[in-house]
């Protein structure tokens, strides 16, 4: 690789050194500055002139940033360290991933999953199934969806070091935002861009909904986010929800369509999974089910099929499936307390739908939700309007604004905190709300019966819930 040819392709301009330092060999890793070594290329948001000093230190290959202050281009010029500045940091990191995919694993399939709700349970299925298969697979997702934004170079670092550490891969499993952003504005084409740079032989788009309140204003922004991925798949096989109206408007080459409706469809759901007429997976033999679960499976079976995996492995993989974290995960037996991450209208719905189906005669259920910090007024109120919606007399409602737990990042404001309260009153809601969410749960658990159901939801702001809970218990 030259620099020259690296800045051209992202748009960058070289200052500082017009060669890589010290004239050394790109180590064909592109990571982060804290994990790189001698010979990587580093991508990072911002740099100022400190970190300029500890890349030239540690005789980093280049630095490639959207955001120098500080002094970073001085520092760049006096140590003649090279230093690319590039207007879309996310053409560097869309760049990084086509650069790792080719050059480390480029004799794999890659399958890419979007949407906006349930693709990481869907990509970790996908790469379960692999793996029980036998195959050596890759994925992003993991349980606290740390790596699925790619708006770093960390997927393209984990690459190479899979590789280097376990040889050629088989299988790339790789998650993509379908709406992303950074400090609060909208990086347009995100989920085209990194599914072009992956190359993908399978795509899989769960849904389209609203959750990116502030990036995006209107359901047709987000369709139009999600609408170029097939683009992207071009030839590949498309895995799309027949379900979801917005879905079935995506234009698609080669589209496998599955149904929790319609038994016209190649894969469907019918009190089991059916591909075409053939029973391929019992009711008894699904690790969930609750209708969002399944949704999920049926994307990752539709995508293990079209990547030709053996039926029988498919599933057997999908019996042995356990979810991942704060997917309607079980904390306790009595009272049966239910995690999950739901943290946007559909989800919030639909857990909470799926858990009234579990209450029996004189069984309460008790939802603790977190309100979203520093996330905008319009998600919180959408969200509210979510609970409002699906709320009945017999449930009991507590909000937690979580300040124990959550950082700077993440803090619930006075308006978001208050947009809840209003839409609650409004509707003549009952509920009770917590600063902290240690005292939230404790009063939970102190009224709640051994019969009882306990449902917690939300984003960070529950994060830290099970562990709460390990003292509380």
């Amino acid at each position: 690789m030259r620099i020259n040819e690296l800045a051209n392709s992202i748009n960058g301009k070289i200052v500082g050194n017009d060669n890589f330092f010290l004239n050394q060999d790109f180590t064909g890793r592109f990571t982060l500055l804290n994990d790189s070594s001698k010979g990587d290329i580093v991508i990072r948001h911002w740099i100022n002139g400190k970190g300029i000093e500890i890349a030239a230190n540690k005789d980093i290959a280049c630095l490639i940033t959207q955001n120098p202050k500080d002094g970073a281009i001085e520092a760049a010029e006096r140590l003649s360290f090279p230093l690319i500045v590039t207007d879309k940091i996310e053409l560097a990191n869309a760049y990084a991933l086509n650069w790792t995919v080719e050059n480390y694993s480029p004799n794999s399939k890659n399958i890419v999953i979007t949407g906006t709700n349930g693709k990481s349970t869907t990509s970790h299925m996908i790469y379960h199934i692999l793996k029980s298969a036998g195959y050596h697979a890759f994925t992003n997702t993991d349980s606290e969806s740390e790596f699925n934004t790619l708006i770093d170079p960390m997927v393209s670092k984990l690459i190479s070091d899979e590789v280097n550490a376990n040889g050629e891969l088989d299988f790339l499993v790789i998650e993509v935002s379908e709406v992303q952003g950074w400090l609060g504005n909208l990086m347009k084409n995100h989920a085209s861009l990194m599914s072009n740079a992956l190359n993908p032989n399978i795509g899989v788009i769960t849904n389209i909904a609203m959750d990116h309140i502030g990036l995006v204003n209107s359901i047709e922004e987000v369709f139009d986010e999600v609408s170029a991925v097939p683009q992207a798949i071009g030839d590949g096989i498309t895995i799309l929800n027949y379900d979801d109206e917005l879905v079935r408007k995506l234009d698609s080459q080669n589209p496998f369509y599955w149904s929790m409706n319609d038994k016209s469809v190649d894969l469907y759901f019918d009190n089991g999974i059916y591909y075409g007429d053939e029973l391929i997976i019992e009711r008894e033999d699904l690790p969930f089910t609750s209708n969002h679960f399944i949704q999920n499976i049926l994307s990752a079976v539709g995508a293990c099929i079209s990547l030709g995996i053996d039926l029988k492995d498919i599933k057997n993989a999908v019996k042995s499936y356990r979810a991942l974290n704060r997917r309607f995960a079980k904390l306790n037996d009595e009272p049966l307390i239910i995690d999950d991450f739901a943290h946007n209208p559909d989800g919030i719905r639909n857990t909470i739908g799926e858990t009234v189906k579990l209450l029996q005669d004189n069984q309460k259920l008790y939802v603790a939700c977190a309100i979203r910090g520093s996330r905008g007024v319009e998600i919180n109120q959408l969200n509210v309007e979510a609970l409002v919606e699906i709320l009945n007399p017999e449930i009991t409602l507590f909000l937690s604004s979580s300040n124990d737990v959550v950082n700077d990042l993440n803090y619930v404001t006075p308006e978001e905190r208050n947009v809840f309260f209003e839409v609650l009153n409004e509707n003549n809601i009952k509920y009770t709300h917590f600063d902290n969410l240690f005292d939230c749960l404790s009063e939970i658990y102190r009224l709640a019966r051994n019969d009882d159901i306990i449902l917690l939801i939300g984003a960070q702001g529950m994060d830290p819930a099970e562990s709460l809970l390990k003292k509380i218990l």
